[in-house]
């Protein structure tokens, strides 16, 4: 088995707190509301409420093969605007304005920072593997990584809008994989939700860990953590195995 060389990390409740499941109907709600202002405001006409609503719902899902759908075709459709009718800034500026009421929400759980500062002291190549709210533009997501100044400690940062595919699809974890010169047996994954962060690495070979932050006695993996200090007490026993990997 080769020694450890990368920690793949999810973003959302993983690194950065955003929201429950069950809160996301809210977020949601007052997302589309903020493109519906923004929208009136630029003199675009709205689609009636019962019709606007009917149309919110039927683009709340993800692709069965988890292909992404990206938030600026949801928006269009929402809103019934035509190609010839928007550009790429509008576009931007309605992406950003839905994901206002997720991100301002946001925090940097404590104990982010201090053990990414460790892992890189170690040497370890540190990855964000994230999927996004409704197939929302990566470059938010990267503005998400400087606010909280992870940016500072971590290699690279891949999200499903970059690959097209969301966790658990084995694209994004074999992108990875291949753009950083990586084997499975070089990494372990950490993230908090089981259908796309146990599943998905598990998948193509790659150890994961489950982070359960919330102590929910509902979850369970063969491997779990509830804060990132105990994923260093998880690499302090594998280093004193002659550096081999001791999940």
């Amino acid at each position: 088995m080769e020694m450890l060389k990368a920690i793949l990390f999810d973003m959302g409740n993983t690194l950065v707190k955003y929201y429950e499941r069950h809160e996301f109907g809210e977020i949601l709600k007052q997302g589309i509301q903020n493109v519906k202002d923004y929208l009136y405001c630029e003199g675009y006409r709205i689609p009636p409420e019962e019709e606007l609503w009917e149309r919110v719902k039927s683009e709340n899902y993800e692709s069965a093969d988890n292909a992404v759908r990206p938030l600026e075709e949801r928006l269009k459709r929402i809103f019934n605007l035509n190609e010839t009718h928007i550009n790429p800034n509008m576009e931007s500026e309605m992406c950003r304005r839905f994901m206002k009421p997720a991100f301002s929400r946001s925090f940097c759980y404590d104990d982010v920072l201090p053990v990414l500062k460790r892992l890189k002291e170690r040497g370890l190549k540190i990855i964000v593997v994230s999927n996004t709210a409704w197939g929302s533009p990566a470059v938010l997501w990267m503005e998400e990584l400087k606010r909280y100044h992870i940016d500072t400690y971590i290699d690279d940062a891949v999200f499903c809008r970059d690959v097209g595919w969301r966790k658990p699809a084995k694209q994004i974890f074999e992108y990875v994989l291949e753009k950083h010169n990586l084997n499975a047996d070089d990494c372990i994954f950490v993230g908090d939700d089981p259908r796309w962060d146990i599943v998905g690495p598990e998948a193509v070979g790659i150890k994961a860990v489950l982070i359960n932050r919330s102590g929910n006695k509902a979850m369970n993996a063969k491997i779990m953590i509830t804060d990132l200090y105990q994923l260093m007490d998880l690499i302090d026993q594998q280093y004193d195995h002659d550096h081999q990997p001791g999940f």
